[in-house]
């Protein structure tokens, strides 16, 4: 019995005998994350023949399941007008997204070969960073004004099937005659309703809606508030001017949790596949990790300075790992904890002070407790009084002082306009060791007659 090839092969077969239907059909038969693999696996020359192969509103839908940084290295092995063909039929966030991650140059190349409409709305929404409305919102929507009637607006559905299929429909919008939107149409409403009458008659009036610069967090609260599939956005006067979908909000806010955890790992840009070139994923690691070496030989030195305590309780050696790693555990904490709650708007950089207060109180109490588990180990191990409180002193000092770091440098960082993400975990790393090997090692040869 045979295998059946892998997807990516299948492709790659197909690519190779220039056989668009079976590319198309490779595709189609599987599964959104299965094809994003089998494509991801295909070399960059690859991916650009497969995409001129498929109809453009499929190359358009595969090319919304990639990652966005990988979209966007696709389209930049396109030639200007297949790029403009395929985003033409990309969903208006999606375009502004991946050629707003293109140069200036590739992406106005390709606006001027997109559908004035198309290009314009692109525009639009690429002079709004990605974690506000108007980065988010689309603006495929329906919208109709309010003195309409139910069969002007079936008969608009009827007329324009085929430009509407793609939209993701779950009501319409209603607007005054000068634009400002005035109400939200329910489809079951409409269908429901007999031909003459006004859709002002069936419109949910004074909805709710958003700015075009709403942050993330904001958008994030009102649909925990509010089940919507979208929630309109409207202008300075009130005009709409867009829809945010609920997923989309999801989308860039789980993205946005996955840079953060990158940064925090010490990877520049926040950002990283294993599809992407060795250079600039070596680049993004070393950059922190050249850094670290500096940081580490500094906290080595602390170890140097004490070799002849060290010398005379080679114990020490044991419990030196752990009091740095238990108390870096602990400032790890308090880094997340600012980190979430500077995100949420929760708390200022100004407000360092308060945040002092708050970590040291839990900190006093946690390292008390790891303190005192780690002395009775370390007692019961060595049979010495003063091995358990010399271990007890420097971890419990040590994650006090570690939680009040991890606390306030974000904060710190953020009011130095810097990515509190990027630098809170190796400042945090290098200050809790320097402090727990000097604090293990001083109190040691403070107490080595009752050591030795």
């Amino acid at each position: 019995m045979t295998d059946h090839p892998q997807p990516a092969e299948e492709l790659r077969a197909a690519i190779t005998s220039q056989d668009a239907e079976a590319a198309d059909l490779c595709i189609e038969e599987l599964a959104s994350a299965d094809s994003v693999r089998a494509v991801l696996r295909l070399s960059d020359n690859d991916q650009s023949q497969l995409m001129t192969m498929l109809p453009n509103d499929h190359a358009a839908s595969l090319l919304e399941e990639l990652p966005e940084s990988e979209a966007a290295n696709l389209v930049s092995h396109l030639t200007a007008d297949q790029a403009a063909d395929i985003l033409n039929e990309v969903n208006s966030d999606e375009q502004a997204d991946i050629l707003s991650r293109l140069s200036a140059a590739d992406a106005e190349a390709i606006l001027r070969e997109m559908e004035p409409e198309e290009a314009d709305d692109a525009r639009r929404l690429m002079q709004y960073a990605g974690d506000v409305a108007g980065g988010l919102m689309i603006s495929e929507y329906l919208s109709y004004v309010e003195s309409s009637c139910v069969e002007d607006v079936l008969s608009d559905l009827r007329n324009h099937a085929a430009d509407y299929a793609r939209y993701q429909v779950q009501y319409a919008y209603v607007t005054a005659q000068d634009g400002p939107l005035v109400g939200v149409l329910r489809l079951r409403d409409l269908l429901l309703s007999k031909p003459g009458t006004s859709v002002s008659d069936l419109m949910i009036r004074d909805p709710e809606s958003v700015n075009l610069l709403t942050p993330l967090r904001d958008l994030e609260q009102f649909f925990d508030r509010h089940p919507y599939f979208g929630v309109p956005v409207t202008d300075a006067n009130g005009t709409l001017v867009g829809v945010v979908r609920q997923n989309a909000v999801l989308e860039a806010s789980e993205e946005l949790a996955s840079q953060t955890l990158l940064k925090l790992t010490g990877i520049l840009g926040g950002e990283e596949l294993r599809t992407m070139p060795v250079r600039l994923r070596s680049f993004r690691r070393l950059s922190w990790l050249s850094i670290n070496i500096v940081l580490n030989i500094a906290a080595a030195s602390v170890i140097a300075m004490y070799q002849e305590t060290l010398e005379a309780v080679i114990a020490l050696a044991v419990f030196l790992p752990i009091i740095s790693d238990m108390s870096g555990c602990s400032g790890n904490q308090a880094v997340a904890v600012s980190m979430r709650e500077l995100s949420l708007g929760l708390v200022k950089p100004s407000e360092a002070f308060r945040v002092l207060w708050k970590e040291a109180s839990v900190g006093i109490i946690n390292g008390v407790t790891l303190g005192l588990l780690l002395g009775v180990i370390a007692f019961l191990w060595k049979g010495q009084i003063a091995l358990g409180i010399v271990v007890a002193t420097a971890l419990a000092a040590n994650t006090i002082i570690a939680v009040c770091i991890g606390g306030c440098v974000p904060l710190l960082l953020s009011g130095l306009k810097q990515d509190p993400a990027l630098a809170s975990g190796p400042i945090l790393t290098t200050i809790t060791d320097m402090c727990g090997f000097l604090l293990v090692l001083s109190l040691a040869t403070a107490m080595l007659q009752w050591l030795v």
